[in-house]
């Protein structure tokens, strides 16, 4: 049993599951639990709270996975979870190619697992999750059925709870890469060598959004492009031309595949984003849309400053090789910026380049990452549609 101090039940009863260290009673001491241990927490009065999993060497000391005193943690709840995920993800997606299980959103804390057709990767972030690996994984078998189960642990989160990076199949026969159906289209993606999971499915409602802010016969450049995503889907919807700028080698050979797999015409670039859209516009190219989706410049508070500078510096780029009335689509994945603080550094760079903004939409994360209201940290992707036009009579200092 885990018992709270006086007072620090509130934000847990109001539906919050994370238990920090600081909040424990002195009468339940952290040091008597064993990582990944399960355990009923309690208010100072003895209320039945949830019941959740520890990690007694972590800030966020325990996790509540239910909050129901008749339903414990084992293989049972887990697949109540599963399937509550499921029926959402069919009523939103007619193939199985999409985020399953979103940790804490999903009732299911520490806990990452994406759809490719039989094929489930999955992701675990915390000690106590990861003592339920087996649990998981045969709470998957019976209510899932995939063919295969690839775990792919190899976030930076890990470190915070003690854990090992590292990669193996839990069942089934792993290929080497993945394939990925999104609106009639096919993708290879890498597996061992991919980003995250392997794709970006948060992003697949903003991909949808492009298509309708598009010209006709747009030039497209899809910037930290990845496997090209954002650019294919581009010229499936009619843009005469896409570039794809990555730092990677691989994920812009898997573009090209991607391209020629379905027909359409891509050139790449592998270069740098930000030596990339400098080397473009001293060459006087320009596009009628530029997509920026970098990784995450701000991991950490400590790191706001230095990140809302390299966001500034990205969108000041893209907006040097964006024809009039262009459309910029700018997006962060940083939690630790907010949407006020993009639309602030959309202003200032537009300022500084002496071009306007008019932001056409606002854009989050798709519906297969569902928002806990109670959680903040679960709305991190910011997308902003903005047509940027041109002030008369103002030279750039670029």
């Amino acid at each position: 049993m885990l018992r709270l101090k006086r007072g620090e039940e509130r934000r847990i009863a109001a539906g919050h599951p994370w238990v920090f260290s600081n909040e424990v009673a002195d009468a339940t001491p952290l040091r008597a639990f064993s990582v990944g241990e399960l355990a009923r927490v309690e208010s100072y009065r003895g209320q039945f709270l949830g019941h959740a999993y520890v990690n007694p060497h972590a800030l966020i000391c325990a996790r509540i996975v239910s909050r129901a005193a008749s339903l414990p943690i084992d293989q049972a709840l887990i697949e109540r979870r599963l399937r509550r995920a499921l029926a959402l993800r069919e009523r939103l997606h007619g193939e199985p190619y999409d985020r399953l299980v979103f940790g804490e959103s999903d009732g299911l804390p520490g806990l990452v697992l994406d759809r490719y057709g039989g094929i489930m990767v999955g992701q675990i972030a915390t000690a106590g999750m990861e003592t339920l690996r087996e649990t998981v994984e045969a709470a998957v078998r019976h209510s899932l059925a995939p063919t295969a189960l690839f775990w792919k642990n190899d976030s930076g989160a890990r470190t915070l709870e003690g854990l090992p990076q590292e990669t193996h199949a839990a069942f089934g026969e792993i290929p080497a890469e993945l394939t990925v159906r999104e609106a009639n289209l096919d993708f290879r993606a890498p597996l061992q060598a991919g980003q995250k999971t392997g794709w970006f499915y948060d992003q697949r409602a903003n991909r949808t959004r492009l298509t309708r802010f598009l010209p006709p016969g747009a030039r497209v450049l899809d910037v930290c492009s990845y496997v090209g995503a954002w650019g294919l889907r581009a010229l499936a919807a009619g843009a005469a031309s896409a570039c794809c700028v990555d730092a990677s080698e691989i994920a812009l050979a898997y573009a090209q595949g991607n391209a020629e797999r379905n027909g359409l015409q891509l050139r790449t670039l592998r270069a740098d984003a930000f030596e990339a859209l400098t080397a473009l516009r001293e060459r006087g190219e320009r596009f009628d849309a530029v997509v920026l989706d970098p990784p995450a410049f701000i991991k950490r508070k400590k790191d706001i400053p230095r990140g809302q500078a390299a966001y500034r510096k990205l969108n000041q780029l893209a907006m040097g090789v964006l024809a009039e009335d262009g459309l910029l689509v700018s997006c962060s994945c940083s939690y630790h910026l907010s949407a006020d603080a993009l639309i602030g550094i959309l202003q200032a760079a537009a300022r500084h380049v002496g071009r306007e903004v008019q932001i056409l939409e606002a854009g989050g994360q798709s519906p297969d990452h569902p928002i806990h209201p109670a959680i903040p940290e679960t709305r991190y992707l910011k997308a902003f549609f903005c047509r940027i036009g041109d002030e008369l009579g103002y030279t750039s200092p670029l």
